[in-house]
């Protein structure tokens, strides 16, 4: 794959005005968008869109954006199915400024000076990672936030990508329908509330990963869980024999968990239970958790050791009052695969392939849009922005291999077409 600079540029500058607009999400929020910055980003897309001659360009109450490219295919062409790409509005909130001031840097393999006044580096010494990129340019962040490549980078190739089949007309591609959706990071709360019939596609695939070749059908199955603990207070002059302590509580049902079994303690395709809150007052305490597993029956057996923790923790305070709320949030990709659907898969190395980008496999240590979506009967298998060091000041993305994400997207969409080609001619 030949750099193309010019190609480059076109990505930078749309990355730059998207994530111009402070759009991460709010878990503490319940409606969705969580945050009008997604809103926000949702209404200039939409407005692009529509100028770029998209169709069907719809934004729900939700912020869902939703538009269809129409096909564009000779006389005598044999149907095409109609494809998918989704990406999300949001950033996430990991406790740095919701503003992203990024810019691109010509990186010459020594180290980057993210910001002088608050002496902020990116070291190849400290982030080996950057090294394969010497003598390319970066887009990196000023070290007061994350770049927000996730998924800002996702939505600029898919723009970018629309703005060429729209104006092209010697592309040959079928129906390509887009969707845009709010709140990821929080669960997937916005793809939830998308209307699948505005998405009428045989498959999808959303842009929601790292480094250049990175593909992913192997996602975590997903749960959250709530232990609400209603204790009994009392003076501790007379609280002998009369006070329940929540804290020490929700203590014991910790202390059944695995240490072993926890995210710093995994990896690969290992589940976990991990306590991700812990909030307290002498009448209640509330435990948040995350059950994670890209095994089905290991995840319903995680599930299971919860319950059986806190039957326990009743069973040694009877007189406090113990629930357990649990719900799945996504299913692992792989389950929703099969022969009929795994075209997805198959179109999605093939065109690495033809591009000239070694796939690298990933059973990824989360989840995606697709994982929801898969579930919902379309197969939506994952594939690189080109970044690195997601949800830190860290986080860089090389226009070479952003500029590599972007034509898988197109190679994709033309793919789609000559595999219906090839299997009308058979």
């Amino acid at each position: 794959m030949t750099p193309d600079p010019a190609l480059q540029d076109r990505l930078a500058e749309r990355f730059l005005r998207y994530s111009a607009i402070s759009s991460q999400s709010d878990a503490a929020v319940q409606t969705v968008p969580t945050t009008p910055g997604q809103r926000e980003l949702a209404d200039l897309l939409a407005r692009e869109l529509r100028e770029l001659g998209a169709q069907e360009v719809h934004l729900s109450d939700t912020s869902v954006l939703t538009a269809r490219i129409p096909a564009r295919l000779p006389q005598g062409h044999a149907p095409v199915p109609a494809v998918g790409f989704c990406v999300h509005l949001d950033t996430v909130d990991v406790n740095l400024s919701p503003d992203v001031r990024a810019r691109v840097v010509g990186f010459d393999g020594s180290e980057i000076c993210l910001n002088p006044e608050l002496d902020l580096w990116l070291r190849p010494s400290e982030h080996p990672e950057l090294v394969p990129y010497a003598g390319d340019r970066l887009l990196v962040t000023d070290g007061t936030s994350v770049l927000g490549a996730d998924d800002k980078a996702g939505i600029a190739s898919v723009m970018e990508a629309a703005s060429t089949l729209l104006s092209d007309p010697h592309a040959v591609h079928g129906e390509v329908h887009l969707a845009f959706v709010p709140d990821e990071e929080i669960g997937l709360r916005g793809v939830r509330t998308m209307d699948l019939t505005r998405f009428p596609v045989a498959h999808a695939w959303t842009l929601d990963c790292c480094a250049i070749g990175e593909a992913v059908w192997q996602t975590f199955n997903a749960a959250e869980a709530t232990i609400c603990i209603q204790g009994v207070t009392a003076h501790p002059m007379s609280a002998k024999g009369v006070l329940v302590n929540p804290v020490l509580v929700a203590h014991d049902i910790v202390a059944q968990l695995d240490r072993g079994q926890t995210p710093e303690h995994t990896d690969g395709t290992e589940g976990y239970i991990w306590v991700t809150d812990v909030a307290a007052n002498p009448a209640t305490a509330t435990l948040e958790l995350n059950i994670r597993d890209h095994n089905l029956q290991r995840f319903e057996e995680h599930k299971q050791t919860l319950t059986a923790a806190v039957e326990q923790a009743r069973t040694m305070h009877p007189r406090a009052v113990v629930e357990l709320q649990i719900n799945d949030v996504y299913g692992n990709i792989q389950d929703a695969l099969h022969d009929e659907n795994r075209q997805a898969v198959d179109l999605l190395l093939e065109a690495m392939e033809a591009l000239g980008i070694e796939p690298r496999p990933l059973a990824m240590r989360g989840g995606t849009d697709g994982s929801w979506l898969s579930r919902q009967g379309i197969l939506t298998p994952n594939f690189f922005t080109g970044a690195h060091n997601f949800h830190s000041i860290h986080e860089f993305l090389p226009l070479r291999s952003f500029e590599a994400s972007h034509l898988v997207v197109l190679e994709l969409v033309r793919r789609t077409a000559l595999a219906a080609d090839r299997q009308s001619r058979s």
